[in-house]
């Protein structure tokens, strides 16, 4: 009887909330000071129609940069979220709020439309926040900045930030002040809080990360791992506060749909990506972006390193423009006994046995044994003062290692 209470509620509120922007992206930085091994960090999931992500490393105008983009861009015009090899790291959402209520007989003011390419040049171009904030003068400086987004940056020097920025400037959030952040991290999805907030989106996404951060940080685990497993992949709602863990079913034999909308991760989840930096003293090349391409309910976390000859996984990127990652075409698949509805409104119902069930045979529960070897195989680079020389055997284990997990029967591929 609880249960179908409980999903008469989640249908209620499914079909009562309001139509949301596709470009619902969740993001929240952390100050070093509060980590557990002291390094800052930025994390974004990106949600996007652009399903089909990948990464890539490339030389830029300056500076040798990671980046997300999406795979039909075979000229990496638009960057999503990335670093760069002095350890300038930068992703956004869009704010939705930050430039006012439509004028009559206009649209509304539209999210991060040209935040991809801002965030490729900063990538190419810039060190420090401080390098950021002069590339925002300097658009200013030419007319409107065409952005309605925040933008979460991170630099070397411990540097981390939020910069909500509109047409008229931007706003500067610093996860380091203590008046601003005073436990050590701030939280954005689809608005700021400098804009007019009767426009704001995200609400019931923010509440969820909210809540969350702030329960870690009382007990000292806002670590990036628990970052990328209980916010990347949260199935607790912010608004109605129904955790999808409560309700797991037996076993994955026969398909149990719940309604899925406005949590944390969403069917246009194409990718995440959080980015740690370093701490004073080490080397920006041990800047490590985390990175899930794909569906984060689908698809392993690979941390990714700048190196020398421009070479990433190829589980993660392609080996020719316009072609599909490896990784990405597995969550794909996966994706599918997951949403296996496609018509009407089937991508906001999940198949909640094939996510999570009491047997353990849910894609989510695979995925986390492979995290966990991932996470203890990478920490020697990422602690390493000469890391370069590690990075390629790294890359060649976890190429093989991966593809050997997937092949597990119980992913059904």
């Amino acid at each position: 009887m609880k249960h179908k209470t409980i999903t008469c509620l989640l249908i209620s509120v499914a079909l009562l909330v309001g139509a949301t922007h596709s470009k619902a992206c969740t993001s929240i930085i952390v100050s070093g000071k509060v980590t557990p091994d002291g390094r800052p960090y930025i994390f974004k999931n990106r949600d996007t129609h652009d399903l089909d992500n990948l990464a890539i490393q490339i030389q830029g105008s300056h500076y040798r940069f990671i980046g997300i983009v999406a795979a039909k861009d075979s000229l990496y015009k638009s960057v999503w979220s990335g670093h760069n090899e002095v350890g300038f790291a930068i992703a956004n959402t869009a704010a939705y709020n930050l430039n006012g209520k439509p004028q009559p007989g206009k649209s509304r003011p539209q999210g991060d439309d040209n935040d991809g390419t801002l965030m490729r040049k900063a990538l190419e171009t810039c060190r420090t926040l401080a390098d950021f904030e002069h590339l925002l003068d300097s658009i200013k400086a030419q007319g409107p900045i065409p952005s309605n987004s925040n933008f979460a940056v991170l630099d070397a020097e411990g540097g981390v930030a939020y910069y909500e920025t509109g047409n008229k400037g931007y706003v500067k959030y610093d996860a380091n002040d203590p008046q601003v952040a005073p436990y050590g991290f701030i939280v954005r999805t689809n608005h700021g809080m400098s804009g007019e907030r009767s426009l704001d989106q995200g609400i019931e996404r923010y509440l969820a990360i909210s809540d969350y951060a702030t329960r870690a940080s009382y007990a000292n685990s806002l670590g990036f791992e628990n970052i990328i497993r209980k916010v990347a992949r949260n199935l607790k709602h912010g608004l109605t506060q129904l955790d999808l863990h409560d309700f797991q079913p037996q076993d994955d034999s026969q398909p149990v749909f719940f309604p899925f909308r406005d949590f944390i991760p969403r069917y246009l989840t194409a990718s995440s990506q959080l980015i740690q930096g370093v701490k004073d003293g080490e080397s920006p090349l041990l800047t490590t972006a985390w990175s899930i391409v794909g569906s984060p309910l689908t698809t392993v976390a690979i941390p990714l390193w700048i190196t020398a000859d421009g070479k990433l996984p190829n589980l993660v990127t392609h080996q020719q423009p316009g072609q599909q990652a490896p990784l990405v075409a597995i969550s794909f698949v996966l994706k599918r006994q997951l949403f296996p509805i496609e018509r009407g409104n089937g991508q906001d119902y999940i198949n909640l046995a094939r996510l999570i069930n009491r047997s353990g045979t849910g894609i989510l529960q695979l995925i986390e044994p492979i995290e966990n070897e991932i996470f203890r195989r990478s920490k020697p680079i990422r602690q390493s003062r000469t890391p370069q020389k590690d990075i390629s055997d790294f890359y060649r284990w976890i190429e093989q290692y991966v593809k050997d997990q997937y092949a597990n029967a119980s992913f059904k591929l």
